[in-house]
């Protein structure tokens, strides 16, 4: 931890326990009387001319602490040498400030910890705590610093007593503030049957460890250490700490008498000696310089012992300053490797979560598809059956139907034919006729040819007929004429009257029946073209069903195309009409 940052957290808690009214501001003078306390116990040359500019203006009210920081950056923390001051000094300060104003321990004298007890465990919670302000310090380290403790007492820290009071206890930023720390270890609920001394013993341990870096100091109940002197080479009894930079040996655990000190550096080392000299369990520390041979009282105080001088050397080598700096730096990057990971399973248990959603969802909706699938079956078949009776309603019509009209078709072939036999009489009948005209008159040829005529033009009809009355009017003015010349001729021809008058007869009887065939052909045409449209309809109608038929008889499958249905039912019928029609023409 930066020397600075160690300040500023001891230099909060003063200018918060100055700020009265917890607005944020403090009163001027407050903030000078401050000032000159931090001077002096940080050993920095007093300025009162700095002092007095920066906080001489014309407005006399409080100042915040992001006024009060750039001139406490300035002028005190720019000029703040380390080793230059006594930190425990500069700790008391502030703690004198802020715990008349926020520390509150038993009136009765009841309370686990006494006042110094109290100061000392709030620098092992500024040490511990946070980087970040207000000073809370987080659960792992709570639990941490009462297990060293516990350890120091050799007793074992009751961590559900611990996790029942922290789920307890409001928590603000995640962790414990001070007071609310202090009042935890007051409260006896976590060290409930141990004395105050020992826990007095165990909380300066501590503080030594972790405060002052002390890795390693004999203790009295297991003796002190053995050094052997370089010139007279004698055996004394010494009191060792060891820091991580120096090994200092003192004449007794009150440390009043300082007798010297080993510095420790990376090309330091410690090895174990065999026994000699009536001395046991021996073990030297070598140094650029010189060999320090020492002794413990017992095997496992000398692995103690070169254990911590062995990590003090690595601390120098690795160029650190504070074990417990970097342990706590290795436990916050530790803690917020787990926040990391606690995160990620938080995201990952989400996220699995939110696919768990997703996937009851997907299954709802699927179930949902499921049901209205199989209403949709049910409706399918429902509407499958309806077409099918619909199908089976509609061929029994079209069989009807068809049968129907076949019989239609039967019964229009049997007319057909009564009508084919009849044109056909119709026309022996006609042609007898019409060798007969031959026969009695020239004109009737004309008539002939324009009945040919006929069977290629059939629009030429009405000239034809034209042209019929024109030879009717010829025949007529050939029978004025023949009448004419019967009369000249009477005389003359008395013999041949009553010939003529028989071809008179005759002729008459031919123009009636010429008359009649004119009527009946004209009839017998109107049948035909009746009966060609009663066909024509009829085979329609035929090749409707036939294509209704064969759709019914072979379901269209999805790809197929739609065939044409040659033309069935009466259409071979159409060339015999057209052969009958050319035969009547």
């Amino acid at each position: 931890m930066d020397l600075r940052a160690e300040l500023l957290k001891s230099i909060w808690y003063a200018f918060t326990a100055l700020d009265v009214e917890k607005s944020g501001k403090v009163s001027k003078s407050q903030l000078k009387v401050l000032s000159h306390n931090l001077y002096t116990v940080l050993c920095i040359p007093h300025d009162p001319v700095a002092l007095e500019e920066h906080f001489r203006d014309d407005d006399d009210g409080p100042v915040s602490s992001q006024g009060y920081m750039p001139y406490l950056n300035k002028y005190i923390l720019d000029k703040v040498e380390e080793g230059a001051f006594v930190k425990e000094n500069f700790d008391e300060l502030c703690w004198t400030l802020t715990a008349k104003k926020n520390y509150k321990p038993d009136r009765n004298g009841n309370s686990v910890v006494s006042h110094q007890d109290a100061f000392k465990l709030w620098c092992l919670f500024n040490f511990l705590s946070e980087d970040k302000y207000p000073l809370v310090m987080v659960p792992d380290e709570v639990e941490y610093l009462l297990k060293k403790i516990c350890t120091a007492m050799n007793v074992e820290l009751n961590s559900c007593e611990l996790d029942d009071y922290l789920a307890q206890e409001p928590q603000g930023q995640g962790g414990l503030t001070v007071w609310q720390f202090l009042d935890m270890v007051n409260s006896g609920r976590l060290l409930r049957g141990i004395e105050q001394e020992a826990i007095s013993m165990a909380v300066e341990e501590v503080y030594q460890e972790v405060i002052e870096d002390v890795l390693k100091q004999a203790r009295s109940p297991r003796g002190y250490l053995w050094k052997r002197g370089q010139l007279r080479r004698n055996w004394s009894e010494r009191w060792f700490m060891l820091k991580p930079s120096v090994l200092s040996y003192y004449m007794s655990e009150e440390r009043k008498e300082k007798k010297g000190s080993i510095t420790l550096d990376k090309h330091c080392c410690v090895e174990v000696l065999p026994d000699r000299d009536g001395k046991r369990c021996m073990f030297c520390v070598k140094t650029s310089s010189r060999t320090y041979e020492m002794s413990a009282s017992d095997t496992r105080q000398r692995q103690e012992w070169t254990l911590a001088i062995q990590t003090a050397i690595r601390l120098q080598a690795e160029g650190k300053k504070s074990l417990h700096k970097d342990l706590k730096q290795k436990r916050r990057e530790q803690r917020e490797q787990r926040e990391q990971r606690k995160a990620a399973k938080e995201e990952e248990t989400q996220r699995l979560k939110q696919l768990q959603e997703e996937k009851e969802r997907k299954l709802q909706e699927l179930e949902l598809l499921k049901e209205a699938q199989r209403q949709a079956e049910i409706l399918l078949q429902e509407e499958e059956q309806r077409r099918r009776q619909q199908h089976e309603e509609m061929q029994r019509t079209l069989e009807i139907q068809l049968r129907e009209a076949e019989q239609a078709r039967a019964s229009m072939q049997a007319e057909m034919v009564l009508k084919e036999a009849e044109a056909e009489r119709q026309r022996k009948r006609i042609m007898e006729l019409e060798e007969m005209q031959e026969r009695l008159q020239e004109a009737l040829q004309q008539e002939v040819k324009a009945r040919h005529d006929e069977e290629s033009v059939r629009y030429a009809q009405a000239r034809l007929l034209a042209e019929e009355e024109e030879k009717l009017k010829q025949l007529m003015k050939l029978k004025e004429e023949q009448e004419e010349y019967i009369i000249k001729t009477q005389l003359e021809k008395q013999v041949l009257k009553q010939e003529m008058e028989n071809k008179n007869k005759c002729l008459e009887e031919a123009q009636k029946q010429l008359e009649e065939v004119r009527v009946n052909r004209q009839r017998v045409d109107q049948d035909v073209m009746a009966a060609q449209r009663k066909l024509r309809q009829a085979s329609t109608n035929v090749k409707h069903w036939n294509v209704q038929m064969n759709r019914l008889m072979h379901p269209i499958e999805p790809g197929d195309k739609r065939t044409n249905v040659s033309g069935g039912g009466f259409a071979g019928y159409q060339p015999l009409l057209c052969r009958r029609d050319s035969s009547l023409k």
